[in-house]
């Protein structure tokens, strides 16, 4: 697991790392970050954001808000789905990886999945859990849908095509590249790693975590996110 622009797990309060996201003004760090293995940054991030010193908070409430990804792609039924359209005034969290992943996209949707059982069930039809795919040649829709179903049924698997991908990845802050193989012939993804949270109210990306957010992070702050209130 290596970052695309600085070693990854540095877990330190008051790091400093690099998130490609133009216009973002926020007090805290979040790794671009990537599955598998990769080389030196190639593409230089747009801002640069930081944590102030002392901060555990895992979530970052962003000053300027990000758009919904206009998105249509293809769910793990072999449908057309149109991201905006399907999920319009639904809290809906959105994270790119892929299934092929052998740390953090698991890891990542894990977490979710667990705290999203924390909530009332009329909480949880309610939350809209969105898992694109970085790596379209290999996760088919029959793919997606059976890693996503361990983790739990109503993530809402999407592929297609890379470059359709890439790009709505990009309108968001998240940095990938097209899958290669390592040093070792191993074909990896490389991603940023954050979930961002829309509001139900706007349909904006107004929350963002990092790889480092855990089971309680998320638990703690489902609650709020659903209602589209601020964590």
């Amino acid at each position: 697991m290596k970052k695309t622009n600085k070693p990854s797990h540095d877990k330190k309060a008051g790091r400093k790392t690099l998130f490609a996201a133009a216009g973002l003004v926020t007090a805290a760090a979040f790794a671009l970050s990537a599955c598998g293995t990769g080389s030196d940054d190639s593409a230089k991030p747009v801002t640069e954001v930081s944590t102030e010193a002392g901060s555990q908070k895992a979530a970052t409430v962003l000053d300027k808000p990000f758009e919904k990804p206009d998105l249509v792609l293809t769910d793990t039924h072999g449908k057309k789905f149109d991201l905006r359209e399907r999920t319009k005034g639904k809290p809906t969290l959105i994270y790119f990886g892929y299934t092929h992943c052998p740390d953090v996209c698991p890891l990542t949707m894990s977490n979710i999945a667990v705290a999203k059982k924390a909530l009332p069930k009329s909480e949880q039809d309610k939350l809209q859990v969105v898992f694109v795919t970085t790596d379209p040649d290999r996760d088919t829709p029959a793919v997606l849908g059976k890693w996503l179903k361990a983790q739990d049924a109503d993530f809402i698997g999407l592929t297609g095509d890379f470059a359709t991908i890439q790009g709505g990845a990009r309108t968001i802050g998240i940095s990938i590249e097209p899958t290669q193989k390592d040093k070792n012939g191993k074909l990896v993804s490389m991603h940023g790693t954050q979930v961002i949270a829309f509001s139900p109210k706007t349909d904006a990306g107004y929350v963002l975590y990092g790889e480092d957010a855990t089971v309680d992070d998320y638990t703690k702050d489902l609650p709020k996110i659903v209602t589209g209130a601020r964590p």
